[in-house]
């Protein structure tokens, strides 16, 4: 499904379901710390009905599974959802996977404890969202937002990785990622309360051949150049990696969890 938002680089077009196997393969890369700091909070555990909304492959609801709590994963791309259910499937796990806008969620008011919404939060239409996403959480339900990104100007790997996207993409605005909280519009305060937020730095592993697919499966590269451009730019960045970087290396990221309570 193609999308087009004046938001989001500039209305470039774009559509995840162009890059659906290789985010499957190479977008499940948050640490276990960054699913644990949830979990601690008393969010997304047994005995609770958890909505992720832009859930693409399933990485939260899958990751997660283990804490016990009965998970549905929403996503736009008919694409997406398809990896997330062979992939939720190859793993035993009995997640209920949806190819439905955010917009156009359609479940009984009050079904769930906790509604998450991870690298996806900016797309939404807020108007119309929000009191929608504060009808479908029961009494105190909590809506948790999640973030995370590497960090150009302090990593170099990262830094000319993200030149290169801009090379061919220079209307990308995931571009130039600094520290910060989780961004939340002012028409979220009308249904919610900030009960929390938190950022933190992490180390995350890469190879070679991980971090050229993680970049790859990326809103500025797989999901909007053309056939032509992704090959220039594969071959442009396989040899930037063997320039400047070793087999095994670290990326230096940030990640932000923001938890806003109904009120």
């Amino acid at each position: 499904m193609e999308i087009k938002d004046s938001r989001i680089d500039d209305g470039k077009a774009f559509d995840w379901g162009r890059t659906s196997k290789d985010y499957a393969k190479f977008r499940d890369v948050y640490p276990e710390i960054f699913y644990k700091k949830i979990a601690d909070r008393g969010l997304c555990i047994e005995g609770q009905s958890v909505l992720d909304l832009g859930t693409g492959t399933g990485v939260v609801p899958r990751n997660m599974y283990k804490y016990g709590a009965r998970w549905t994963g929403t996503d736009i791309s008919p694409e997406q959802i398809e990896q997330a259910k062979r992939l939720a499937s190859e793993a035993g796990m009995k997640i209920d996977f949806l190819a439905v806008p955010t917009e156009k969620l359609d479940f009984p008011k009050e079904s769930f404890d906790v509604i998450t919404a991870c690298q996806c939060f900016w797309y939404f239409d807020h108007e119309h969202v929000m009191p929608k996403l504060a009808e479908l959480l029961k009494p105190n339900g909590k809506l948790v937002i999640l973030y995370m990104a590497w960090l150009p100007l302090e990593d170099k790997i990262a830094g000319e990785s993200e030149k290169l996207v801009l090379k061919y993409s220079p209307k990308w605005s995931g571009a130039g990622q600094t520290r910060r909280p989780n961004w939340v519009p002012d028409v979220a305060y009308k249904n919610f309360e900030m009960e929390e937020h938190e950022e933190y730095d992490l180390m995350i592993p890469f190879t070679k051949e991980t971090w050229h697919g993680r970049i790859k499966a990326s809103r500025g590269v797989g999901a909007s150049l053309s056939g032509e451009e992704l090959a220039s730019w594969d071959a442009e960045h396989r040899k930037l990696l063997d320039e400047i970087a070793p087999e095994k290396f670290e990326i230096k990221h940030y990640a932000a969890i923001t938890v806003l309570r109904k009120k």
